[in-house]
């Protein structure tokens, strides 16, 4: 056996140019089929993160108000709706429900923003339970606000840039002429908080004039809550929209799926590629060493042997091509992430590829299980040459 391997493995380097085109072949196709087992495995582990991040399971809003909100704004939509504040106190009061947090937006004109001027939303939050539910969120500078009605702003990271502001800096709010303090500066989370600019809820109702009002209430229920009960709860109380994050989660994958779906094909076409690859190398070789075998038959190989060579080959250049398609899949991993989350509609903020040992080896494994299906036939063909019809023609008939 060891010796039937050395052989085959002599065999492959006797042409060179040749076993490297098709391992490349290979590799390629195992890169493809490692990057997107790592994406099925990567995206839903990424975008069950960003659910978790989110501190909250349901999202409550006023009846006809999407959940983005300023993006309706910004396309010349009619206008934020709001609900009375009190509808906090009345979840509140539910058993169930671990966690509350109150927020405001509130979208105005702003004419120093661009050459025409441009819209520019603010987050009401109350400084106490949004952080808390809020925890991937960390500061680059500062800290949140130091009072409930303090005049004081925290800029999310692509905020803090685009107004070129810092900790300490002032800030007029525009529309109501009135000069708030910096005092804090997110790192960047990859999330829309990046953009947000965040006043304390009060501050944010007295300023524009909305008090008593807010436009969403988060929602953290107890681990042990049957949420589709809960959500069911909700919807009696009058002129409300509910909001489930595991609705959103299910939405954003169906959308993903088709893309998918496509991605997974194209696999099977480069897969199906490299098999053809393989086995038009293999069927080569025994071409040009047509006599070459009939000579090892009159020798005194058996038909097992010249099976088993020719089929090693076959296993050789896969698992070459196998292990050097997953080495460049773990090389490529960021760029292939890059790539992935140019076409998709939503992409996740965590690493949307997740490459391991195991998935590795499994993408190996499948690599090398084709190249044994793809093997057969060469080595069958191999196989079947008669020694004297070998040695008197100068080519094979494959």
């Amino acid at each position: 056996m060891p010796s039937l391997f050395g052989i085959a493995w002599k065999n492959i380097r006797r042409k060179r140019l040749r076993s490297i085109l098709t391992i490349i072949g290979i590799a390629l196709s195992t890169w493809v089929l490692v990057s997107l087992l790592g994406f099925n495995q990567g995206y839903e582990s990424s975008l069950n993160k960003d659910i978790d991040n989110l501190g909250f399971q349901v999202l409550l809003t006023a009846k006809g108000c999407p959940y983005e909100a300023a993006t309706l704004m910004l396309k010349g939509g009619t206008g934020l709706k709001y609900m009375p504040e009190s509808i906090v106190d009345t979840v509140k009061a539910n058993p169930e429900v671990e966690e509350v947090t109150p927020m405001l937006m509130h979208a105005v004109f702003d004419p120093n923003k661009g050459e025409e001027g441009g819209i520019t939303a603010f987050l009401g939050i109350d400084p106490v339970t949004y952080p808390r539910m809020k925890t991937y969120l960390q500061f680059q500078q500062g800290k949140w606000f130091n009072q409930p009605q303090a005049l004081e702003a925290v800029f999310g990271y692509e905020a803090a840039e685009l107004e070129q502001r810092e900790v300490g800096d002032s800030y007029l709010l525009p529309e109501a002429d009135v000069e708030i303090k910096v005092v804090g500066v997110l790192k960047r989370s990859g999330t829309q908080d990046d953009g947000t600019i965040f006043l304390p809820i009060r501050t944010l109702q007295k300023v524009y004039k909305v008090n008593g009002q807010v436009t969403s209430v988060g929602i953290k229920v107890n681990k042990s809550t049957d949420i589709a009960k809960y959500e069911e709860e909700l919807y009696k109380l009058p002129d409300v929209q509910v909001v489930s994050m595991a609705q959103v989660k299910q939405t954003i994958s169906n959308l993903v799926a088709t893309a998918r779906v496509m991605v997974m094909s194209i696999a099977l076409i480069a897969i199906l590629i490299a098999m053809v690859g393989v086995m038009n190398t293999v069927l080569m070789s025994v071409l040009e060493r047509w006599q070459e075998i009939g000579i090892m038959k009159s020798m005194g190989a058996m038909t097992s042997h010249i099976f088993k060579l020719i089929w090693f080959e076959t296993i050789l250049l896969t698992f070459v091509g196998g292990v050097v398609g997953s080495v460049m899949s773990w090389i490529l991993a960021t760029a292939t992430d890059k790539l992935i989350r140019s076409v998709l509609p939503y992409s996740p903020t965590s690493a949307l590829v997740q490459i391991d040992i195991i998935l590795a080896l499994k993408a190996i494994g499948i690599i090398m299980f084709i190249g044994i299906i793809s093997g057969i036939y060469p080595a069958w063909k191999a196989a079947r040459i008669r020694p004297i019809e070998a040695i008197r023609s100068t080519e094979g008939e494959l």
